[in-house]
């Protein structure tokens, strides 16, 4: 093992063998944040009928950004590094975290690690990519896809059926699990439409919305990524008040460098690797992920094409 692979090893965190949380006690921020955006729906859904409308826009249009905020932070620190020690545990918070964001946890977990077996890669020579959530898969010459297409068209690309096979293969009980937070969901969902049928009928497309805001999170974390090398897989944003909410997602080349690594740990990764991100020419933007299209130095590229 090289010098360098060992100091970058390094910042990965020891899992513990005594006490609640296995990586650290700042978890609990994210399990705090997670249970206080499940409250957040009932409380969208019980108190409808006693707000004005746009009151109710206001919440509909927080619900959205709530689904890209906790996919991206929440739940997507939590496949990587699961908060608890205690293995029920885990999988009792990623039902509840396919509750609260409307989809299996565990086929996510699958198809988003996937998604680090590909690293946004350009399509083989069969037309296909590795990972599923990949910017080239769907585009043309070997280009990212357009924007648009990514970020609206992708929800309805999902094959369920092909996830739970790939998954059952490998991971029968895990398999099993999808399905059980898919009907815990489904459930959710009509208990939530007894209590008020009109406020889940006007979060449909705000659901919708909040897929669509998660794709486009995920489309500006790899434009002008380069695929073909490890250190610049990812594109990062160190804008603080991104990486705070988003619980350091901005930090995402040097997620895909190391996944292992702790979210806690990614902004000391990014000071070991700096330099080298620097000599690779690592895209990185000043906005947030999801303002990518805003970026100044996403603009600079397109003009320079």
């Amino acid at each position: 093992m090289s010098k360098q692979t060992t100091k970058v090893a390094d910042y990965r965190l020891p899992k513990r063998d005594k006490g609640l949380f296995a990586w650290s006690n700042w978890d609990v921020l994210s399990v705090v944040a997670a249970l206080a955006h499940l409250a957040f729906i009932v409380w969208t859904v019980t108190g409808f009928a006693h707000r004005p409308w746009w009151g109710n826009l206001i919440c509909g249009a927080v619900f959205a950004l709530g689904i890209s905020w906790n996919i991206n932070g929440v739940s997507h620190n939590f496949l990587h590094t699961p908060y608890f020690r205690s293995r029920r545990l885990n999988y009792g918070f990623s039902l509840l975290e396919s509750v609260t964001v409307g989809f299996s946890q565990t086929y996510y977990t699958w198809v988003h690690l996937r998604h680090h077996e590909g690293n946004s890669d350009r399509p083989d020579e069969n037309g296909q990519t590795r990972d599923w959530l990949s910017i080239y898969r769907h585009g043309k010459n070997g280009q990212p896809e357009n924007v648009w297409s990514y970020v609206f068209l992708d929800f309805f690309r999902d094959d369920g059926g092909s996830i739970h096979e790939a998954l059952k293969a490998r991971r029968p009980f895990d398999a099993l699990w999808g399905r059980v937070e898919i009907a815990a969901f489904a459930l959710f969902a009509l208990a939530m439409a007894v209590v008020s049928w009109q406020a889940v009928l006007m979060l449909v497309p705000f659901y919708y919305l909040g897929q669509c805001l998660s794709q486009l999170n995920g489309y500006y974390e790899h434009l002008n990524g380069n695929p073909d090398l490890p250190i610049a897989w990812g594109v990062s944003s160190y804008a603080p008040a991104y990486n705070l909410l988003w619980f350091n997602n901005g930090h995402h080349a040097e997620h895909h460098l190391r996944p292992a690594v702790h979210w806690t740990r990614l902004p000391a990764l990014h000071l070991a690797v700096a330099d080298q991100q620097k000599a690779a020419g690592v895209h990185v933007i000043r906005t947030a992920h999801a303002l990518g299209f805003a970026a100044r130095e996403n603009r600079k590229r397109r003009a320079a094409r």
